[in-house]
């Protein structure tokens, strides 16, 4: 039997910020609050089970049976999988009668593309700059060296 009262998660607790507060007085809670769901939307998003989970639920929310049912895994996998998404917050169960579904929460993912944009903008500047140097290189070395004619 499992001792229940120990935590197997490295993983500090989720900074979140008091529902009567606005966001102008969260202060620097608010950079940690994003970087925690951020890194939780990055770890869920590493694993490629739970990625084709996301492109599968694209199309629309789906019951936990029938998004199980499309992978080769068992159902307390899928689950498993499904737990990690929902607290990354990557999607949102919703009880049905007996049935929970599982439906897209893309916000977490506008975080990941904010962080990757800076980045994104960082290298295209910096391939820009190399291109424009190769280039001038390039010209600087055939203006040296004369053509050869016959």
């Amino acid at each position: 039997m499992r001792n229940r009262s120990v935590t197997y998660s490295s993983r500090p607790a989720r900074a979140t910020s008091p529902s009567h507060q606005s966001r102008a007085q969260w202060g620097p809670r608010h950079g940690a609050d994003l970087v925690l769901r951020t890194d939780a939307a990055f770890h869920a998003l590493a694993d490629p089970t739970r990625r084709a989970v996301l492109d599968l639920l694209r199309r629309g929310a789906l019951p936990a049976g029938q998004i199980a049912e499309t992978f080769p895994v068992s159902r307390p996998a899928i689950s498993k999988h499904l737990r990690q998404l929902r607290k990354a917050r990557l999607v949102v169960e919703q009880r049905r009668g007996r049935h929970r579904f599982y439906q897209l929460n893309a916000e977490p993912l506008k975080a990941v593309a904010s962080w990757l944009d800076d980045y994104r903008r960082f290298w295209e500047s910096s391939l820009a700059n190399l291109k424009a140097f190769v280039e001038s290189e390039y010209v600087r070395e055939t203006e040296r060296i004369p053509s050869k004619t016959k």
